[in-house]
């Protein structure tokens, strides 16, 4: 066994001398701040060596420590440790060094009680709000386990001690609830149930539901929330109660945790469904001839309704039992064959689709009433016949001195009446009788714009493209909305020629002064454009209604006879005999829109409510914005704000438009994106699949519409810029006319010459119609006997045209061309230039 110098050295030394440490440091447990000691002891020493403390292998060179010799081979060396702290804590032991070599004692460890000392604390950090983070904090002390208490401004954060090291994940308030749904309507009640994404690492406590009421919402204090209700959860589901039947509701929620509420979800609207009457009919009278009773009542107000009234019931009782009359129109009942010797009574009550309404007070007849007016004397006929005589002989009398009256007023216009001359007349005279006499029926009051009522502000603006009613004749009506409809017309011009228009009119049932005012000034924002692609107002009449002093309001506008683009792009696809649109007659379609919203744009108008369903064709196939039902005029500031809350076509608003319901310029630019899309789609709907409700969280995820078929590149890319988050970074309609034009001419010739052609059959096969300015060949067909590929025929409300087949049109550029194509074609069609 080999061992090193210095080992066999000690060995030896220990051998020869008997050198050790017969005593040493021994495992030692003091409390913090006191005074401790440890000594070893030396024996077998031929001379007195120094002895050295060491902790933790490190010599102790200004400890308080002493060697005091015993004998003449013993040393005794004591060290002495004054107020303890953590610090002194480790192994101890002596060291001697004889002729060069170290003796060590045994180790010893020193265990210090106390306070304990941070090893690692929490370090200074920067975050985003409403994020979470955490903090890291450790110490050590003995005894073990050391133990941490969480505090943030001098609030504890957390129940009980964390053994060190400790971790504290800083919670945050929840993500706002999504996905909300309604479920159970009924008439007062609705189910709702959501989803929580993000709990902000904390349990949920509790939700709060917000609901819009609008039967309870005060209206004159610009409230939205009629009540609100906190409940705990889970589940996440509620049943939201006291609700008004029949009645447009919204509802929204936020939830709570240890760190605070979350943001409210957006509003999510419903209707409840229909409830019974809560009113029962008022004033139920009856009155006996004999033989029949005829009951009648008061309608149920409309604010007790509670939905749709379908009728009344009237509950008959006799002694053979009950019986149900329902009444299904008006306000009265007849119960024939009454047997005047029993008891009868009656009640009414209203029902609709949500359940019955209470019972009117029972009505009671009794037999002796009924027996003392069968019993009454017979009324003597004689007196009421010698008075009918008398009025017969007073209404001839009255009438023959009329007659008079009137004869002798007319008697030159029944002289001259005639308006053809007689011969050997050389003049005619003709004139109007000061008195004219109404044969037809009721009498009608002049209409007139002081009779409608409107602002002064706003007739000033009409007055001079106000056209009499006795200048027009309505026809049939072409299309009906909800509110209004719009008939086909006939204007009469000053040289006896007539002008054919469209009607746009409320309905007269509907039709009231603030509905009336808020109609013409559409009127008179459309009179101020003057753009080939924007629709003009020819003028605005009023319709006299008899015995009525509130006239109907009509805006005249040019007849567009292809109607509007969206149908026009519908039946080219889903028609009976569908058409290929060229892609060159689309990208006409979206320069005049671009055209005609430039102009727009440059007279501070935002539209709102742009779609191909709002973008009609004139009979030169050109594309005219329409419908301003929606336009406001910007007079200050850079946008308009809707103050109340309507249906807006939300597919084809923008982002910030949803969001905050704030609409400009650049919020038209995304509807025009929209409706490119429309027309590259040929008049598909937008977002295929994509509910209302959820379209806005579609969008902010970054979700936009797909590229349609036979879309190209730039243009699809031209359409998604005006769909850019930022507003302002929506390219200018100016931008996309010059764009589309620009598209437009880097087509190939080969593509331009796709164009269909159009031609009216309505006055017989010879006549044709074409528009020269849109690149579309104009032809003269005559039918012949010869198999030919059948022309695709187009039916509209008025017109049927006839698109050829794309391999009869060809470009020819000189005459013998043409001769060539002539004979070409003659076996098929004769085609004349």
């Amino acid at each position: 066994m080999i061992v090193g110098p210095c080992l066999a050295i000690a060995f030896l030394l220990r051998l020869t001398w008997g050198l050790d440490f017969v005593v040493g440091p021994a495992n030692h447990t003091i409390s913090l701040g006191l005074t401790t000691q440890m000594r070893c002891q030396l024996k077998g020493v031929p001379s007195l060596p120094t002895i050295h403390w060491l902790k933790d292998g490190k010599e102790l060179h200004n400890a308080d420590f002493t060697s005091v010799p015993l004998g003449e081979d013993e040393v005794l060396s004591a060290i002495r440790l004054r107020r303890v702290q953590q610090t002194d804590m480790g192994w101890y032991w002596c060291q001697a060094n004889v002729k060069g070599v170290a003796i060590t004692s045994k180790k010893a460890f020193l265990t210090v009680e106390g306070l304990p000392y941070f090893t690692e604390q929490p370090q200074d950090m920067y975050v985003f709000k409403d994020a979470p983070f955490n903090l890291t904090c450790a110490a050590t002390g003995r005894p073990e386990p050391t133990e941490i208490l969480w505090k943030i401004a001098g609030v504890l954060v957390e129940d009980g001690w964390k053994e060190s090291p400790s971790v504290l994940t800083v919670k945050v308030p929840p993500d706002k609830p999504t996905k909300l749904r309604i479920e159970n309507q009924t008439s007062n009640s609705v189910s709702i149930s959501w989803v929580v994404t993000f709990n902000g690492f904390s349990e949920l406590h509790n939700c709060t539901a917000q609901v819009f009421d609008s039967n309870k919402v005060n209206a004159s204090s610009n409230a939205t929330v009629s009540h609100e209700v906190t409940f705990p959860v889970p589940p996440y589901s509620y049943t939201v109660r006291g609700l008004s039947p029949f009645t447009s509701c919204a509802v929204r929620l936020r939830c709570s945790n240890e760190a605070g509420p979350s943001e409210f979800s957006e509003w999510t609207h419903f209707h409840t469904s229909e409830g019974a009457p809560s009113a029962s009919p008022r004033n139920v009278t009856y009155s006996y001839n004999g033989s029949s009773l005829v009951i009648k009542w008061n309608k149920v107000a409309a604010r007790d309704m509670h939905g749709v009234l379908l009728g009344y019931i009237v509950e008959w009782s006799r002694q053979e039992g009950k019986k149900e009359i329902p009444v299904d129109a008006g306000t009265q009942a007849i119960l024939r064959s009454i047997d005047p010797s029993e008891k009868h009574s009656f009640r009414v009550c209203a029902r609709t689709a949500g359940g019955r309404s209470p019972w009117s007070t029972p009505a009671l007849l009794l037999a002796q009433e009924q027996e003392s007016r069968r019993r009454q004397p017979r009324i003597s006929w004689a007196p009421l016949v010698i008075g009918i005589l008398c009025a017969v002989l007073t209404l001839i009398s009255v009438l023959l001195v009329v007659y008079h009256i009137r004869k002798k007023e007319m008697q030159f216009g029944v002289a001259f009446a005639s308006a053809s001359a007689p011969s050997g007349v050389s003049q005619v005279v003709q004139y109007r009788a000061g008195r004219s006499y109404n044969r037809r029926g009721a009498m009608r009051i002049e209409a007139t714009f002081d009779t409608l009522g409107i602002s002064d502000a706003l007739k000033q603006k009409l007055e001079d493209i106000f056209i009499h009613e006795k200048r027009l004749e309505l026809g049939r009506t072409l299309g009906r909305g909800e509110f209004g409809s719009v008939k086909e017309a006939y204007l009469k011009m000053e040289d006896g020629s007539t002008q054919k228009l469209a009607v746009k009119m409320l309905k007269t049932e509907i039709s009231a002064l603030g509905d009336n005012e808020e109609f013409l000034r559409e009127a008179a924002c459309m009179k101020e454009f003057n753009h080939p692609n924007v629709i003009k107002i020819i003028g605005v009449s009023l319709l006299s209604r008899p015995h009525r002093r509130l006239p109907v309001p009509m805006v005249l506008l040019p007849f567009m006879k292809h109607g509007d683009l969206r149908t026009y792009l519908v039946l080219s696809r889903l028609g009976d005999q569908p058409v290929e649109i060229p892609f060159q007659t689309l990208l006409n379609f979206m320069v005049d829109i671009a055209k005609g919203m430039e102009y727009l744009s440059s007279k501070n108008f935002i539209h709102r409510d742009l779609a191909t369903r709002n973008c009609m064709l004139d009979q030169d196939m050109r594309v005219c914005v329409a419908d301003f039902g929606l336009s406001r005029k910007l007079y200050s500031g850079d946008y308009y704000r809707q103050g109340s809350m309507s249906k807006l076509p939300v597919k084809w608003i923008a982002l910030e438009s949803l969001a905050d319901n704030v609409y400009t310029v650049h919020s038209d630019v995304w509807s025009f994106g929209v409706t490119m899309w429309e027309i590259a789609a040929r008049g598909q709907t937008p977002y295929p699949g994509v509910e209302n409700a959820e379209l806005y969280d579609y969008l902010i995820s970054g979700q936009r519409l797909k590229q349609p078929p036979n879309c190209t590149e730039d243009l699809y890319h031209l359409m998604h810029s005006c769909w850019h988050t930022e507003p302002k970074l929506r390219p200018t309609f100016e931008t996309l006319r010059e764009s589309l034009e620009n598209i437009s001419m880097g087509l190939s010739p080969a593509t331009e010459q796709c164009q269909p052609f159009y031609m009216n059959l309505q006055n017989g096969a010879g006549a044709f119609e074409c528009n020269p300015g849109r690149s579309i060949t104009c032809w003269e067909v005559h039918h012949s006997s010869h198999n030919m590929e059948a022309p695709v025929v187009l039916d509209t409300a008025d017109y049927r045209y006839v698109t050829a087949p794309l391999s009869l049109i060809e470009d020819v550029g000189d005459s013998s061309m043409r001769e060539t194509n002539h004979r070409q074609l003659e076996d098929e069609v004769i085609i004349h230039f």
